[in-house]
């Protein structure tokens, strides 16, 4: 039953109608073409089951610049979180409400990804952000996953692997500005970002972009 209340948990808490006690959720996001290459992301957002502090943070896999190396193979890459007005012009696509255990596995993939604690390698043809995105909705057991013709394509990718998953994920596809506006207060003054220890309280895109996202 706990399983099945969980879509209905995490729509509740994106409209408002339910306080941030309700675990942790996953959201995917997309952002399209501007000023900056299209570019896929997630957010955690709430309060682990076994209860802490909250959580708030946004998470993408770039390559560390942009330049003409990208095309010729891997090169440095890293888990970076997005510029508040970067999430404001980026498209929340679906969610998912996390176990704790779940939780455990996606703070694990962003130390695996990021080039600080684990293997930062970019590659624009194999590991980009798309893949990292596909690596966190195999974590919560989403279908669909393979889609080879989209993954430099991230709006295309999550709203192909959201129409795969109908009735298993909460769709959301609103705008971020709007997204973000309606989410309720976290229950807590202070917001702990436990995949970036050297960042506490910090909440989405506190800290500084080095370089625009890419693929």
């Amino acid at each position: 039953m706990r399983r099945l209340l969980r879509p209905l948990i995490a729509l509740l808490l994106a409209a408002g109608a339910l306080p941030a006690r309700a675990a942790v959720t996953l959201t995917f996001w997309s952002h399209e073409l501007g000023n900056s290459f299209p570019h896929a992301f997630i957010t955690l957002r709430g309060v682990p089951d076994a209860g802490g502090a909250p959580v708030d943070g946004n998470y993408g896999f770039t390559a560390r610049s942009v330049t003409p190396a990208l095309l010729f193979g891997s090169v440095p890459g890293e888990v970076e979180p997005s510029m508040p007005g970067f999430v404001a012009t980026s498209d929340a696509q679906f969610a998912v409400v996390l176990t704790d255990a779940q939780y455990a596995e996606v703070l694990a993939l962003i130390a695996a990804w990021d080039e600080k604690t684990g293997d930062g390698r970019y590659n624009l043809n194999n590991r980009n952000c798309v893949h990292f995105v596909k690596a966190a909705a195999r974590i919560v057991g989403l279908a669909g996953l393979d889609q080879p013709g989209l993954m430099k394509r991230p709006r295309s990718y999550l709203l192909a692997v959201e129409a795969a998953n109908d009735g298993r994920v909460v769709k959301v596809n609103q705008h971020g500005r709007a997204y973000v506006a309606a989410l309720p207060p976290l229950t807590a003054a202070t917001v702990t970002d436990p995949a970036s220890a050297s960042t506490p309280g910090q909440a989405i895109g506190d800290r500084p972009a080095a370089a625009a996202p890419a693929y």
